[in-house]
């Protein structure tokens, strides 16, 4: 019954985690569009977020190889519900390609990051909205008014 009742809040509390490391790389980006060579990075939020919440596809492991553990004396030992903690997978990073050429091969697009910087905004603050309803919600059951 407990497990119903904080998947949901899981799950969401994922993609605030994943969305606040988007919206990092998108500043880092941001920050160095005038570094030369530097290469804007950004990784697919959908597929971030089943891979973190564990709804990864069958195949995933036949592209990425099997999954690495990592060792401890003994199987308590830093472990918060069978995964070590802090050791969430991270997402994987993508390349972006320069939609312009320039003489120092710059790949950061400040009109691309600028939306993507806004639309993460956006996405963030909702799933923060979904995460206060849904807290709501149970602090309304729990006290039955």
């Amino acid at each position: 019954m407990l497990n119903r009742l904080t998947d949901s809040l899981n799950f969401q509390a994922e993609a605030l985690s994943l969305r606040s490391e988007r919206q990092r790389l998108i500043a880092s980006n941001i920050a160095n569009a005038d570094t030369p060579g530097y290469v804007a990075r950004d990784f697919d939020f959908a597929t971030a977020l089943r891979q973190a919440s564990g709804q990864g596809s069958v195949g995933d492991s036949a592209v990425h190889g099997p999954k690495l553990t990592m060792a401890a004396s003994n199987g308590g030992h830093l472990n918060r519900n069978g995964q070590p903690v802090g050791g969430r997978d991270q997402p994987d990073m993508n390349y972006a390609l320069a939609s312009q050429t320039n003489l120092d091969s710059n790949t950061v697009d400040m009109d691309r990051e600028r939306a993507n910087f806004a639309d993460n905004t956006v996405r963030y603050e909702a799933t923060l909205r979904f995460i206060n309803a849904q807290v709501r919600t149970l602090n309304t059951a729990i006290t039955g008014q």
